[in-house]
């Protein structure tokens, strides 16, 4: 994953959906903030984010910044919002080309623990923050739920609604991923195992 997300105009400042569409302008400057938040996280993980310095990086006032992110969870989440948004992306740029759905899948999912290596920092930050979030949080917490999920059904590439069994299946992949992650950032997992439960959670998709 990068440290220089996107983001779209219609994005709400704390994700709440009943937030109105942003202008351009303040499009522009919550883009500025989520790199400058990302950027700290890369270079000093969960604790180098204080929202002051994110501000004078983002060159907001700080009263600005509160207003978009109440804060450094919120403000930490968006940004794994906005990572598992270029995901998707690359996901639909270049969708895996094994022939086992399953297989597509913990491909997929393998490539983003990939790209989590060349940032174990930032990855770290966005992790505590979801591990920190209280229901104040509830909205973002649940699209990041709603992008992973998307980015499996993307990677499974079925024309047409998934069925409730491969639902079920899709969350607990979800959890699955979650949890590899947070046990290969506390050193108690290898990638090669964090491959092997990926691709075990995965075979779901292809039971009966």
């Amino acid at each position: 994953m990068t440290t220089t997300p996107t983001t779209t105009p219609t994005a709400a400042p704390t994700g709440r959906p009943a937030d109105p569409p942003l202008s351009p302008r303040q499009a522009e400057r919550r883009l500025r903030i989520l790199r400058a938040a990302a950027a700290l996280a890369g270079r000093g993980g969960y604790e180098a984010v204080q929202m002051r310095e994110v501000a004078e990086s983002a060159q907001v006032a700080l009263g600005t910044l509160y207003r978009y992110f109440p804060s450094k969870v919120h403000l930490l989440v968006a940004v794994m919002q906005e990572q598992l948004q270029l995901l998707l992306e690359q996901v639909r740029r270049h969708p895996p080309t094994e022939a086992d759905p399953a297989l597509r899948v913990a491909e997929t999912l393998t490539r983003a623990f990939h790209a989590l290596q060349r940032e174990p920092l930032l990855a770290e930050a966005m992790v505590r923050a979801l591990s920190f979030a209280d229901r104040s949080v509830s909205a973002e917490v649940d699209q990041v739920g709603g992008l992973t999920a998307q980015i499996i059904l993307d990677a499974i590439g079925q024309a047409g609604p998934p069925s409730e069994g491969q639902r079920a299946a899709v969350r607990v992949i979800e959890h699955t991923w979650h949890s590899a992650l947070v046990a290969w950032l506390s050193g108690r997992a290898s990638i090669a195992e964090v491959r092997a439960d990926l691709r075990t959670a995965a075979r779901l998709l292809t039971l009966p």
